[in-house]
């Protein structure tokens, strides 16, 4: 089984765009291909869920039902939303949930909420965070940022504390990316430089593709293990 996580550098960058476009590229290789997001937040449904997106978006054949483990409706952080709703997520949940998927597909793709420092629970006496699930689910991880102002800064800080917690960094996947703008194609060069880690791809603005940088990384996807 291979699997791959999503994380980003904050709220809305464009995780869930992000992981819709790994998706559909992964499902065009006939992957038999599951998406898992532990808990979501600011949703009446699974359906008008991020995690509804990405199974409609890709086409995805899996049940619904599975696509998460936690809904909230309030749109706030899930230790919060879980809090004011007193219904806490369970890492035994979770790696049920996760491991089920497992057992019946060829490859999970996953996706945190917010950015990697995003408490699922916190509470005095249990405290969740996504840095945890990941090291749970013994996935690698790979960082959505968006390409413009500011990225050189929060994609460093996010690469450099996952590489701080022992959680392999695939590379860095840049939103809303313009060809030919200054400033984005800076930002790729440093963030490239800095991390010691790829801009593997870039989804360019009002697009939902991705466009792979290497051609020897075409298969980069398919090695996450």
């Amino acid at each position: 089984m291979k699997g791959l996580f999503v994380t980003g550098t904050g709220t809305d960058i464009g995780k869930t765009y992000v992981s819709a476009a790994i998706a559909r590229y992964l499902r065009k290789k006939d992957l038999n291909l599951a998406y898992y997001k532990a808990a979501v937040s600011g949703a009446k449904s699974v359906k008008t869920s991020d995690a509804g997106f990405v199974h409609d978006s890709a086409d995805l054949l899996q049940d619904e039902n599975t696509l998460l483990s936690y809904l909230y409706q309030r749109p706030l952080s899930p230790h919060l939303a879980a809090r004011l709703e007193n219904r806490f997520a369970s890492m035994e949940k979770i790696k049920e949930a996760f491991g089920s998927l497992k057992q019946c597909y060829d490859y999970v793709l996953s996706e945190g909420a917010g950015g990697i420092i995003c408490p699922v629970v916190y509470e005095d006496n249990k405290k969740i965070m996504y840095e945890d699930i990941i090291k749970e689910l013994n996935l690698p991880c790979v960082v959505v940022a968006d390409a413009g102002l500011g990225t050189i800064n929060h994609t460093v800080l996010t690469v450099f504390y996952l590489k701080e917690h022992g959680i392999k960094v695939q590379g860095v996947i840049l939103n809303n990316f313009e060809p030919g703008n200054i400033m984005h194609e800076d930002n790729l060069v440093m963030v490239e430089k800095i991390t010691q880690n790829k801009v593997i791809a870039v989804v360019y603005k009002n697009s939902m593709e991705l466009v792979m940088r290497y051609k020897n990384m075409e298969d980069y996807f398919d090695e996450c293990k």
